[in-house]
């Protein structure tokens, strides 16, 4: 999570590459912000709506009171008069009063913080763990080290539009055109941003960058940095961070709930609630602008590559404060992730996350194998092992269930060990610890959760429903993923829309006031702290427990392979384990308001588990990521994006409910 506290000039840092403000165009469909309206306003005004497509034709779960309509782009005349405040601490805990907030755990919000340095001062808050020396942050795990980026106009012979079409037929048909050209046509400048701030990415003999591929791209666009790439933008971001005055940090901070009040109609966020795990106090950021860079839900899943943070609770608190949610049902399992159980010396211990086998290995040749040295992709798909992630991962699944195996094998033997060594050092250490060489053994792998390709819909600028909320990264639904996503365009994704963000959050916060007194209008989130410790210690395991559980139901009935019948069973299974849950909490004198990690995740972890299992059952066709036996084939008539509403507040489970009441705002 990242505050950005004033707006005033912008100040000389170098490279002046990086403050050169991203000049957004002027038109209907770009630069206005997403507001709410009544139905009948909406379908007076259909020359200004933009509900990405037909609102009429998209997956209406629950009635709205309108669509999402278009309205002016706020005007910015006197940037360098915007106010300065101060940060207050109270007695109680800190409340920080600010011009913008940010919200993240990942990328996108550092490189949207480092772009916003046009503003006085930012804070940067975290749900993880940060160090300002070393640079190991929020838990910089190794499945954020393979992460590559794609980009097309790096390699002469490779264009946007091949590009695009790439990213369009790897999200089957279901991605927003303009979204695709917006991110194939800006990325290069964003990588270029990335090197001049000192991020180092591979290069070839020639002196230009080492462009590798991925699966589902028709040539080598991947900029990358050796297979850990991901750290290394991490590194480079957070050290331009680290060594900027204007941004403080917040380590250990979990964001809790958006503070929303209502106006006209209209929702507006005024900040978050978030708890110092250090401390055990409350910690309240007022602010006018709101951007959400939360990550993913891996963890709604047993085995997944994301870290142990990625608890869907940016999406849980977007949707509890009522902006509109898409295409959750669109979770790519990654095809490859290490299989402990394949490994000649099994770990000591359960990994907390899957460890990830790169999309660049297949891309460099790797070749799937099933446990009889069979090849066995060519069966299923013309691309072999270049197929898209949805293909691949279905793949697998239907061999292991076919052969009875647990997992598979990729093997990069065949091609020469200084190359092997050289692209993917992380993955042979990594391998090598536990008996393995990748230069002359097979790899085992297995499927894993890895990326939510749903999320928070966004506009062209990382605008939401909700006035003065932005969100971008795998928090987003931008439309660039359509059904399945590119290898490899989630950092290009990330980077675009943060910095996009950047020019409508200054215009918001010029035009936005701030009450002074709202930081006390919301009650104060409770502290677990002040039950028993054997009741609290009682709560804690149970809530373990229900988080196994979750996750057992969501792997068996809303994982790669999914029916009508099996998403009913996941849908009454995990309303039955929340209530189960709930009601042992209640009993043991557990608030409504009251916080604690393990039970705020939770609540974010059945929140989106839900939002999965509804949007699954909505759609009936296969696509892309989502593939159900009762519907097995394409619908041109279904292409169209799943579309959850707001709902009434009555009708909600405690997961779904913000744990502050709505206000109404003056």
């Amino acid at each position: 999570m990242a505050m950005i506290n004033g707006d005033v000039a912008p100040r000389d840092v170098s490279p002046p590459l990086l403050l050169r403000w991203l000049r957004l165009r002027r038109n209907k469909n770009s630069s206005r912000p997403i507001t709410s309206s009544s139905a009948a306003a909406a379908s007076a005004q259909p020359d200004v709506l933009r509900c990405f497509g037909d609102p009429k034709a998209a997956f209406d779960l629950r009635p709205p009171p309108g669509c999402l309509r278009s309205s002016p782009a706020a005007a910015a005349s006197s940037r360098e008069e915007a106010g300065h405040q101060l940060l207050r601490r109270t007695k109680i805990d800190l409340v920080v009063s600010a011009n913008s907030a940010i919200a993240r755990v990942g990328m996108a919000a550092l490189m949207n913080g480092f772009a916003s340095l046009q503003c006085r001062a930012m804070l940067h808050v975290d749900k993880g763990h940060m160090q300002a020396s070393g640079m190991a942050f929020f838990n910089l795990d190794r499945h954020t080290t393979q992460l590559h980026i794609s980009s097309a106009v790096l390699c002469p012979s490779d264009s946007v539009e091949s590009h695009m079409q790439d990213t369009i037929v790897a999200g089957a048909y279901l991605c927003d055109e303009e979204i695709v050209r917006v991110v194939c046509t800006e990325g290069p400048e964003r990588v270029k941003e990335l090197i001049a701030m000192g991020a180092s990415f591979d290069h070839g003999e020639d002196g230009r960058l080492h462009l590798a591929r991925e699966g589902g791209h028709s040539h080598n666009r991947i900029v990358h940095s050796a297979d850990m790439t991901g750290r290394e933008i991490e590194r480079a971001l957070l050290q331009a961070v680290d060594n900027d005055d204007n941004i403080s940090l917040f380590g250990h901070h979990f964001a809790i709930d958006l503070l929303t009040c209502q106006s006209n109609g209209e929702i507006y966020c005024y900040g978050v609630d978030s708890l110092d795990t250090e401390t055990h106090k409350a910690v309240r950021f007022i602010s006018k602008v709101t951007l959400l860079a939360s990550g993913g839900v891996g963890h709604i899943y047993p085995t997944t590559t994301n870290p142990l943070v990625a608890t869907g609770d940016g999406i849980a608190m977007s949707h509890r404060a009522q902006a509109v949610i898409s295409n959750m049902e669109f979770v790519q399992f990654h095809p490859t992730a290490l299989s402990d159980q394949g490994l000649p010396i099994k770990p000591a211990t359960r990994r907390e996350n899957a460890f990830l086998i790169t999309e660049a290995v297949r891309g460099d040749g790797g070749i799937l194998y099933n446990q009889s040295m069979e090849r066995f992709m060519l069966s299923y798909d013309d691309r072999a092992e270049l197929a898209p992630r949805d293909v691949v991962a279905r793949s697998i699944d239907d061999q292991l269930k076919k052969r009875g195996e647990k997992y598979v094998l990729l093997d990069i033997s065949h091609k020469p060990r200084e190359k092997v060594l050289a692209h993917f050092p992380n993955i042979a250490a990594e391998c090598m610890r536990h008996g393995l060489d990748i230069t002359r053994q097979p790899i085992p792998v297995v499927p894993a959760a890895h990326y939510m390709c749903g999320g928070v819909r966004a506009g062209l600028q990382g605008e939401t429903n909700v006035k003065g909320l932005y969100v971008a990264g795998e928090v987003a639904c931008t439309g660039l993923h359509g059904a399945n996503r590119l290898a490899s365009n989630s950092l290009l994704e990330a980077l675009v829309f943060a910095r996009r963000a950047v020019q409508p959050s200054i215009d918001h916060m010029v035009d936005a006031d701030v009450d002074p007194s709202l930081a006390t209008k919301w009650a104060r989130p409770m502290l677990s702290v002040s039950l028993r410790d054997s009741i609290l210690s009682d709560i804690i395991d149970k809530t373990k427990q229900t988080r196994m559980e979750l996750q057992s139901i969501m792997w068996e009935y809303v994982g790669i392979v999914r029916s009508t019948n099996r998403l009913k069973h996941a849908e009454w299974k995990i309303s039955d384990l929340e209530s189960e849950w709930v009601e042992f909490l209640f009993k043991r004198g557990w608030k409504s308001t009251m916080v604690g990690v393990e039970t705020c995740e939770m609540r974010n972890l059945f929140c989106c588990a839900k939002l999965v299992v509804k949007s699954a059952l909505a759609r009936h066709e296969s696509r892309g990521l989502h593939f159900t036996e009762d519907f097995p084939f394409l619908e041109e008539s279904k292409r169209k994006p799943t579309v959850i509403f707001p709902t009434h507040i009555q009708e909600l489970t405690w997961s779904s409910k913000p744990l502050q009441k709505q206000l109404q705002c003056k």
